[in-house]
């Protein structure tokens, strides 16, 4: 879903904007207000994530959207159309789930399996400290303009590029951005992306005209990201030799480490590549990876359990922990199974309650109306195209509404302008698709973190293409550089 991965079914350009002219500016504002005013409560001076027993966050997200409906009775907005939105919102979710779901179970079997340790053990062999960092973002990359989908590249290579930095010293929150920002670059520019599919049709462009455009502002910022995680690496103190000698000798011992375990992730990225369902191919993914622990790894799942079907099934739905001689590697060698991405799922379902009732009362069409209004520059509408991406991502937790709403409202503005579609198309994937992730209550957000074991406040500053595209986009159009005209089309 989110991030423009291929893996969700919505039809968001079918999605209708729900406007209510009863509703006035600082009312639609209210619930936002209310909800970044707890969050920040939340992040400076609660230090769990735990209010007696729940989730503060999740309970956040519940009352802003309680407040929220409140604000929309007293404007005629009927309970049954909340229900709707909320309703079809919570549709859009149900894949990505499945597909959480799926990833908890994937992240348990290749654990037992041997997978991702022999990954890690391959890995640092092969990426030495000072390089790890720039080529995370290029292996990101690459699988991620392979397959299209930032949401598999994280689930596959970024699980094992965590896991290698983690052994040779590196912070997780350091290699998560490293992978972010590959995975985002990758997925932005690949034609199989649906959101890269998405944008051009919200604007009015063809696909392959939105690309070549969009490479203007992409290709410096994916540079100047290499650029900085270089600089990272050079200079970051990491693991030695000599560790990373005991860490490969203490993987070998607590499993049987083979080439042959490399057919489990080649097996889901063909899949993936061959544009299999991901449902599918992540499924083949744990069945394999479970039928490969029976073979290479019986000794551990001997060790977890009485029984060897018991063990796998356990890895599957609930935690696992390896015990190994090394205290970084069992911290490493440690699974959250289903039972692990119950936090990321309920706060996806609670973000999507929220922005329901916001797109049901026509909190959304209204704020974005209100940033329109004041666009009367051509560098105006393109801050104000951020921002409400941006917004969006922020208050529907959706990147399909932070492309569809903007790129619907702000069209004919840019026509009016004079301006080439591909501007309002480029924009809204500088904008809306790549910063999604940095919202912790965003699909985008709530899934990257859960898959790869890191705060975004952790990976926040590390994310740096991610961060770093808007800016550059507003450069380009304050500085007037590569602005196209409608009349440079003919």
């Amino acid at each position: 879903m989110a991030n423009a991965n291929n893996s969700s079914n919505i039809k968001a350009n079918d999605q209708t904007i729900i406007e209510n002219n009863k509703l006035n500016m600082l009312e639609a504002m209210i619930p936002v207000v209310i909800l970044m005013c707890m969050l920040a409560y939340n992040i400076f001076f609660v230090e769990s994530q735990e209010l007696f027993g729940v989730y503060t966050n999740q309970i956040i997200l519940l009352i802003a959207g309680a407040v929220a409906a409140i604000v929309g009775l007293f404007n005629k907005t009927t309970i049954s159309q909340m229900l709707t939105e909320i309703w079809e919102n919570l549709k859009t979710v149900l894949l990505p789930i499945m597909i959480l779901f799926l990833v908890g179970a994937l992240a348990g079997t290749w654990l037992v399996s041997g997978v991702i340790p022999a990954m890690v053990y391959y890995g640092l062999q092969v990426l030495s400290p000072e390089i790890f960092l720039p080529a995370s973002v290029i292996i990101s990359a690459i699988i991620s303009i392979a397959t299209g989908s930032s949401w598999t590249t994280s689930a596959t290579v970024g699980i094992a590029l965590v896991g290698i930095g983690s052994a040779l010293g590196i912070s997780p929150g350091i290699i998560a951005g490293a992978v972010i920002s590959g995975a985002y670059f990758g997925d932005k520019m690949s034609p199989l992306s649906d959101t890269t599919n998405l944008a051009p049709a919200m604007a009015g462009t063809d696909l392959f005209t939105h690309i070549r455009y969009m490479a203007l502002t992409t290709v410096p910022t994916i540079v100047i990201t290499l650029i900085v995680f270089s600089i990272i690496s050079v200079f970051s103190d990491t693991t030695g030799d000599t560790d990373i000698g005991n860490l490969l000798s203490v993987i070998d011992n607590t499993f049987n480490i083979n080439p042959w375990l490399f057919i489990v992730p080649l097996t889901v990225i063909t899949l993936i590549l061959f544009k299999t369902k991901p449902l599918i191919a992540l499924g083949i993914g744990v069945v394999l990876a479970a039928v490969f622990a029976l073979i290479f790894q019986p000794q551990i799942l001997d060790s977890l359990s009485e029984t060897k079907f018991k063990s796998i099934i356990t890895s599957i739905l609930t935690e696992t922990n390896i015990v190994t001689d090394n205290a970084k590697l069992n911290k490493l060698f440690s699974a959250g199974g289903m039972k692990g991405m119950i936090w990321t799922i309920l706060l996806i379902v609670c973000a999507m309650v929220f922005g329901g009732i916001m797109d049901g009362i026509g909190a959304l069409a209204r704020i974005t109306k209100a940033l329109l209004s004041i666009a009367t520059t051509i560098f105006g509408l393109f801050a104000s195209t951020v921002i409400s991406c941006l917004g969006l991502n922020i208050v529907a937790s959706d990147q399909y509404l932070a492309l569809v709403i903007p790129g619907k409202m702000f069209k004919k503005a840019y026509e009016d302008k004079g301006l080439a579609p591909e501007n309002l198309s480029r924009t809204l994937e500088d904008s809306g698709t790549v910063t999604s992730v940095l919202i912790p209550w965003n699909t985008c957000g709530a899934y990257q973190s859960g898959v790869l074991g890191v705060n975004v406040s952790d990976y926040f500053v590390y994310a740096i293409f991610n961060w770093l595209s808007p800016f550059t986009t507003l450069l380009y159009a304050a500085l007037n550089i590569k602005i196209r005209q409608l009349k440079d089309k003919k």
